[in-house]
């Protein structure tokens, strides 16, 4: 599932959370939200980066397109 899908499925907290938090590790309560909301962490989906000592990143593309969205230039 893409992020397009599963974004909008978060609460408004966790959005706020992946917002404010642009690039960082993502915290277990957030990963926990977006695989229930639909998002697979072992796909290949474009915005499954990968993890790392201090925790799950998203890729490159899903960082721009969370900045991009709460700019609100993206659909």
């Amino acid at each position: 599932m893409q992020i397009i899908e599963w974004w909008p499925e978060l609460d408004s907290e966790t959005q706020g959370w992946l917002i404010a938090h642009n690039g960082e590790a993502l915290s277990p309560e957030v990963l926990t939200k977006i695989v229930a909301a639909g998002g697979s962490l072992t796909s290949n989906a474009w915005w499954v980066g990968q993890g790392g000592p201090k925790g799950f990143y998203l890729s490159d593309e899903a960082v721009d397109w969370i900045e991009a969205t709460a700019n609100g230039e993206s659909a």
